[in-house]
């Protein structure tokens, strides 16, 4: 079988970009900001992107095409190596609801304010929604294949996810000390994963009170990644029924893929080190896919975008913590 050039090359140079990355994400300056290593390949990326790509971006293109779609899409099914119904139910059903409630509020407010207050792209909107109310670069990613969204748009909403964020990271448990006899420790920790962005944030902040509260965060994190699945496939159905063209509705199997895959996960029908390797896979699958997204975008295009994203990045965060915290609360008081 003849093998394309064009396609062999741009994947390894995406490979090599993932590699340099994963490199880049264990040195103490990354563990320090906790930066997970997805959003150091599309910042390494995006670098790189805006110097030396552009001169072989021709030579490069379908491997590049290749890892946005085809291996971002099999990154997210093998997502669900992560998660395990045993996972859902050792948080109790409070973590679910608060997760559930926290997804939908955040990203219908997300989109409210953006598109009809802000006014911005209504793409960068869609992107931002998700991945502030679901799980961060992860989350922005899969919905760009449902928006079909351009590289500049995508790296504006993970940008956002960055900034604020590790905000909150630093915020949480900062907080801790006043909210301790308002909320008890296993809710503290589902406030922290229902409501901060990325699952290494989610990680950090709950590590900087303590290990209980750290594990709480994490699993409700989890169970919100878990909710992207239903997510993709409801906003894939509702994008379609507002085109003005009828046409079959296409129902984004990856995700379908993904849930299928976390529900086999629980059964431990295949040893754990190789969960470990397939989880290990995908995290390389994913980086490939983020820097093939910072390769693609330019800063020029970010610049466009202006300061009304990173208002609209601010204001959902600020609803994260406040009304993340009141609707934890209610939790707390309905199941104690």
């Amino acid at each position: 079988m003849k093998i394309n050039p064009n396609l062999l090359s741009g994947l390894t140079l995406v490979a090599f970009l993932t590699a340099l990355s994963f490199y880049v994400s264990h040195t103490v300056i990354a563990n320090n900001l906790q930066l997970s290593a997805l959003t150091i390949a599309i910042l390494i990326g995006l670098i790189l992107g805006n110097t030396f790509y552009v001169h072989i971006e021709k030579e490069t293109a379908q491997g590049i095409q290749f890892a946005k779609t085809i291996l971002l899409r099999t990154g997210i099914v093998l997502y669900g190596f992560r998660i395990t119904l045993q996972d859902i139910h050792s948080v109790g059903v409070n973590a679910v609801i608060s997760d559930a409630l926290l997804l939908v509020t955040t990203f219908f407010l997300t989109c409210w304010i953006g598109i009809r207050l802000l006014k911005i792209d209504k793409q960068i909107v869609q992107l931002t929604a998700a991945g502030c109310s679901i799980c961060g670069a992860a989350a922005i990613m899969a919905t760009t294949s449902i928006v079909k969204a351009e590289s500049h748009k995508v790296s504006v909403a993970v940008a956002l996810i960055v900034i604020f964020g590790t905000l909150c990271m630093f915020l949480y448990p900062a907080f801790y000390p006043y909210l301790n006899g308002i909320l008890n420790e296993h809710q503290f920790g589902i406030y922290i994963g229902s409501t901060v962005h990325e699952v290494a944030q989610v990680y950090a902040a709950g590590g900087n009170i303590n290990s209980t509260i750290a594990d709480t965060a994490v699993i409700t994190k989890m169970i919100r990644v878990m909710m992207l699945a239903p997510f993709l496939i409801s906003l894939a159905y509702s994008l379609q029924q507002g085109n003005d063209e009828k046409q079959k509705i296409t129902i984004p199997w990856f995700a379908v893929l993904f849930i299928a895959v976390a529900v086999f996960n629980s059964f431990d029908l295949i040893p754990e080190k190789m969960v470990n390797i397939l989880i290990q896979i995908d995290t390389f699958l994913l980086m490939m896919a983020m820097s093939a997204l910072g390769l693609t975008t330019r800063i020029s295009s970010i610049k466009q975008a202006g300061i009304k994203p990173l208002l609209l990045g601010g204001i959902i965060c600020l609803w994260l913590i406040v009304g993340g915290f009141f609707i934890n609360l209610v939790m707390q008081f309905l199941f104690r």
